[in-house]
């Protein structure tokens, strides 16, 4: 394959918002000026600043020891109730992808919901104790603990890092049950393929190096074994003058969408309860020479009026939690979800849903 002389933009939103985001994102990188960015999951809405513009906005981040903050080691005792969307409420959207699954129109579904929960402490507080190797906290917005790295780029080297397959890690012999789990290694390996088939488009010399590893997340909820896996590629020698297109052609995230990703999205549009928002698109820091970008999982909706929206959708979905009307808690919304083929089962998929509904204290 012969390197890119152009690298073209994703065809997936296209908008006055899109392409300033691009164009800017272009000329950073071209003088090699630092910028810290989030795009949203439609690709149509987003920000990109200097350090010192994010400093003045309160955007705090935090990418692998990218950050000019102190991580505060206190951990203050704090409640987290949670009331999840009804099992039945789940279940009629899970059996109207299903269809879609069994009449071909994808083969893997990333299906997500909003879980109301009542927070005793503040959305900062929170950034402050989680730990995570990507964080990002956009004030009066939302804040994001992500574990999972969507690409790396530096001396033209882009690395992905796909994030399918969750266990909860106190179940006996976890590891080798997600190891040897058919569904899950289905929906892994489709995933690796689709990463694999979108770095294609922006790179050169596209190959696997690992694939499904595992890691421990520890969490507020308990401890779980996720599944990873690395695909790397070669990027044409200027690609810095085109990192906005390059960033946007791999939009939006494979492993929070699924194949093919453009039907898959349009599936997702019409059965999801809500609109995800900044939730599963991606944010990162450029450090005047290499890229970091992580996607927007592990998300706490604060923005008022869109948690006052989720709120209003499933007053009459949710599970009544006597817990979550203690004074002095804060209205969020959590937003979660999983990978869904023909092979799921209701009641597991149910189940990993709610157990990415979490704080990672560790």
């Amino acid at each position: 394959m012969q390197p890119h002389n152009k690298i073209v933009t994703s065809t997936f939103v296209k908008g006055s918002k899109h392409n300033e985001i691009i164009a800017k994102m272009n000329r950073f990188a071209r003088s090699a000026d630092p910028f810290v960015f989030a795009i949203d999951f439609e690709g149509s809405d987003g920000f990109v600043y200097s350090p010192e513009e994010a400093d003045k906005l309160g955007i705090r981040y935090y990418f692998e020891g990218y950050s000019k903050e102190k991580l505060h080691p206190a951990k203050p005792i704090f409640s987290f109730p949670v009331s999840p969307v009804d099992f039945s409420i789940y279940e009629r959207v899970f059996n109207k992808v299903m269809f879609h699954l069994h009449r071909g129109d994808t083969y893997l579904i990333n299906l997500t919901f909003p879980t109301p929960v009542s927070v005793s402490v503040t959305p900062e507080e929170l950034y402050e104790i989680s730990r995570a190797p990507y964080k990002l906290l956009f004030p009066d917005q939302f804040v994001v603990f992500s574990p999972e790295l969507f690409v790396r780029i530096q001396d033209r080297t882009i690395c992905s890092f796909p994030m399918k397959g969750t266990i909860d890690a106190s179940l006996p012999d976890a590891c080798n049950r997600l190891l040897g789990d058919e569904k899950e290694f289905f929906e892994h390996n489709t995933i690796v393929d689709l990463i694999r088939n979108d770095l294609s488009m922006v790179s050169t010399h596209v190959e696997v190096k690992r694939f499904r590893f595992l890691e421990m997340i520890r969490t507020n909820r308990g401890d779980l074994w996720q599944m990873s896996s690395e695909i790397s590629g070669i990027l044409p020698e200027d690609y810095l003058s085109h990192l906005g297109d390059v960033v946007f052609k791999l939009l939006p995230a494979g492993s929070v969408t699924g194949a093919p990703k453009e039907k898959t999205v349009q599936i997702i549009r019409e059965n999801e309860l809500y609109k995800r928002g900044f939730y599963t698109g991606i944010f990162g820091f450029f450090n005047g020479q290499s890229l970091i970008t992580a996607v927007s999982i592990r998300f706490l909706e604060i923005n008022r009026q869109n948690v006052r929206k989720i709120l209003t959708i499933t007053h009459d979905m949710v599970k009544e939690n006597p817990d979550a009307a203690a004074p002095g808690l804060i209205p969020m919304v959590f937003k979660s979800g999983g990978g869904i083929t023909a092979k799921s089962d209701v009641n597991n998929e149910y189940r990993e849903m709610l157990q990415k509904v979490y704080v990672p204290l560790v």
